[in-house]
């Protein structure tokens, strides 16, 4: 669709126009994450995940004919596997930790993914990261303790979860960022499939004949999250990464509003600090990134 769409003569207006449509991208991801939160207070998550992952390839269907012949050239298929293993996680335990946290809580742990990508690309790509970034690592990881708020009473198993969907989530990054030769249809349509194989697998657990007022936000979900995918891939095509990526922490602005209309939820104290924290030591880390000439001038798409 994006595709189709003439990239503007005039660097500033390709610059604003990737701005634009990576907030418009991030509030439609934000969105889709507010209506799963909704539908699963009245279904499973398996059931979430099939049903919404099934909308999204069937609009994805038309790419994946185009491309298939991608798919029987994968580069390094165990690590392939792995990063879809990654994905399932993370979306199943986003998902999952909102059915007992405000939006805003959990979205506050998957701030955290830049730092931790940071701190696994020294670790495990073995890629040089400085003192300074390892301070920003440190400052951002305490952060992340302060909306932790760890104690017997405060470290339960939804935080965990949400905590450990946003690992998964750094170790998705960090796999696609060894497979970036991997075409963006593969990458997009690998994760969609597997996080459905994963709801088709559980769905039946539960399961709750859907009213179809449901169906058709499963439906909604599903297309948002597309729609929402190619917004910010069409961002990173229109404007370097280093303008439109910092863009994205207007995540938690989008988290707190719905879950604020939609849920009657308010964050603590504990969790805007912790947020602020983190928002902070992410955009001193990726800053720092650019002017070591180390970011990319578009990245590949993470759904």
């Amino acid at each position: 669709m994006f595709s189709r769409l003439s990239i503007p003569a005039d660097p500033r207006s390709a610059r604003l126009a990737g701005v634009t449509l990576m907030l418009v991208g991030i509030g439609m991801f934000s969105l889709g994450d507010a209506i799963g939160k909704f539908l699963v207070a009245t279904y499973s998550v398996g059931q979430l995940l099939l049903l919404r992952n099934g909308a999204a390839l069937t609009l994805l269907s038309p790419s994946i004919w185009r491309h298939r012949g991608d798919f029987l050239r994968l580069e390094r298929p165990w690590l392939q596997l792995l990063r879809v293993l990654f994905s399932t996680i993370d979306v199943a335990g986003f998902f999952l930790a909102t059915v007992y946290l405000p939006l805003a809580d959990v979205i506050t742990y998957y701030l955290a993914v830049p730092i931790f990508v940071t701190a696994g690309s020294a670790l495990i790509l073995r890629e040089q990261v400085g003192w300074r970034r390892w301070s920003a690592i440190a400052v951002g990881f305490a952060g992340v303790l302060i909306a932790l708020q760890p104690s017997s009473q405060t470290m339960t198993w939804p935080a965990l979860i949400a905590l450990c969907g946003s690992l998964s989530f750094s170790g998705l990054m960090l796999t696609t960022r060894l497979l970036r030769g991997t075409p963006d249809t593969v990458l997009a349509s690998t994760q969609f499939f597997g996080t459905m194989l994963f709801g088709a697998a559980v769905a039946s657990f539960g399961w709750v004949m859907p009213s179809a007022r449901d169906i058709a936000l499963f439906c909604l979900a599903g297309g948002v999250s597309v729609m929402a995918l190619l917004c910010v891939n069409r961002a990173l095509k229109l404007a370097p990464a280093s303008v439109v990526v910092p863009y994205q922490y207007t995540m938690i602005i989008w988290a707190v509003a719905f879950g604020y209309l939609v849920f009657g939820d308010l964050p603590s104290a504990a969790t805007l600090i912790g947020a602020a924290i983190i928002v902070g030591a992410g955009l001193y880390i990726f800053l720092r990134e650019r002017k070591l000439g180390r970011v990319p001038e578009a990245s590949p798409p993470v759904a």
